[in-house]
Formats: structure tokens, C-alpha cells, sequence
């Protein structure tokens, strides 16, 4: 009987969570926050080389906005495919010998076209609120490449617009009536070398290779 009860005592606490349990899929849309920068490898030539003493990247802000959808793979698993949009900038910052105290930044600034496949994993729902980690694999172009390319600007550092990255993250989903707020941080890492490599420039010969890297707030609307 005070099985029951308590049984019951839960069931009430998460009665928004109980709503949304026997969907088999649904939709939503995800806004974000990224901070996003290349980690900058550097080849054997930058011992050598007598002009680069310094190639660091930099961090900048910019803004995530998804569509969501989401099929249910028994009561803790989800499969989530995320298409959309992400801008963001980012630097490499050169410093000369000659001038140790002016580093001179190659700004690179991408639209990109993402597709996101993730895997969710949930807990128990308790007063309807449940935790969750999020682990997945992106493909990323960046449209912004060809304006670039037109640009055609000798002496910065070609980048490639294809992109292939992992990511990790955790959240916390919040049942109301009738939607599902889900506040989440997620951590983004390149597998590619995005850098083109072009031997007629001295910036692109001391580096090896240039990964993407991101960290993204998020907050996503589902129902």
C-alpha cells in the first residue's frame, strides 16, 4: 500500500513528464551560443622559418539556430537529427619578429550548414526534470567559403568549407504542459584538417593543420 502510494506520489510530481512518455517522435528548434576557435598545430618548417615567431588561435561568439527531431529508442535512449545554421568567427593570430608587440590576426568569419546526428541518453524523471548526455557526429559546410574564394586575398590562409567534427554534452530537460525546455552545454571537436595548404605563403608553411573547436550553450523548445 505505501508502495502504491508513493507510487502514485511520483506519478503526480511528473504528471507533465507522463504527457509527453508514450510519444513515439517529435519536433522543436534549437538556439544557441558559440564560442568557437581553431586549434593551431604547427609544422616543423615554424623553427625554422625567420619571420612567424608566434601563430595562436582566437576565440569569438556566435549564434546556433536548429530544427529538432527526435525518435524515442526505448524509455532512456533518444536518436536526434539537428539541421541548421551556425555563424561564427574565428582568428589566427600571427606575431612577426619584427614586430613582437602587433600580432596580426587572419579573420576567418563562416555560415556554416550543419547536420547533426546524436545519441541521448536519460534518466529518471523526477519531479519533472530529467537529466541527460547528448554524444554524436556533425558534417558541417561553410557557404561563406565561396566569398572568400571570390575575395581571393593572397596573403591569408585558405580554409576548407567541409568539416567533419564529434560532439559531447549534457543538459537538463524540463517538462511543461506543453513543451519540453531543455537547457544544454555541448563541446565540439574537429577531426579534419581544415587547412589548404599553399606553399607559395609563409603563414600556411609553418602550420601542420587546423582543427575546429567549439563550445556551445543551448537551449532548445520541444513538443
Amino acid at each position: 500500500m505505501a508502495q502504491l502510494a508513493f507510487s502514485q506520489a511520483g506519478n503526480v510530481s511528473s504528471r507533465n513528464y507522463l504527457d509527453f512518455q508514450n510519444k513515439p517522435y517529435y519536433f522543436g528548434i534549437y538556439l544557441g551560443l558559440n564560442n568557437s576557435k581553431f586549434n593551431v598545430f604547427k609544422s616543423e618548417r615554424f623553427i625554422l622559418n625567420d619571420t612567424i615567431s608566434i601563430a595562436e588561435g582566437g576565440s569569438s561568439i556566435g549564434a546556433n539556430i536548429n530544427l529538432i527531431g527526435n525518435l524515442k529508442i526505448g524509455k532512456y535512449f533518444d536518436f536526434r537529427f539537428i539541421p541548421g545554421f551556425s555563424f561564427s568567427a574565428r582568428n589566427i593570430f600571427f606575431t612577426r619578429l619584427d614586430q613582437p608587440d602587433n600580432p596580426l590576426p587572419d579573420n576567418i568569419t563562416s555560415v556554416f550548414v550543419e547536420m547533426p546526428f546524436q545519441i541521448r541518453y536519460k534518466s529518471e524523471p523526477y519531479k519533472d526534470m530529467r537529466l541527460f548526455f547528448l554524444a554524436g557526429m556533425k558534417y558541417s559546410y561553410d557557404l561563406n567559403s565561396n566569398a572568400r574564394s571570390v575575395r581571393n586575398v593572397q596573403n591569408l590562409l585558405r580554409i576548407s568549407p567541409h568539416d567533419f567534427s564529434v560532439e559531447i554534452g549534457a543538459g537538463i530537460q524540463l517538462f511543461f504542459p506543453f513543451f519540453i525546455f531543455s537547457p544544454e552545454i555541448k563541446i565540439t571537436r574537429g577531426l579534419g584538417n581544415m587547412l589548404i595548404f599553399n606553399p607559395g605563403l609563409e603563414k600556411s608553411n609553418v602550420l601542420e593543420k587546423v582543427l575546429n573547436h567549439s563550445i556551445t550553450i543551448g537551449f532548445s523548445l520541444e513538443g
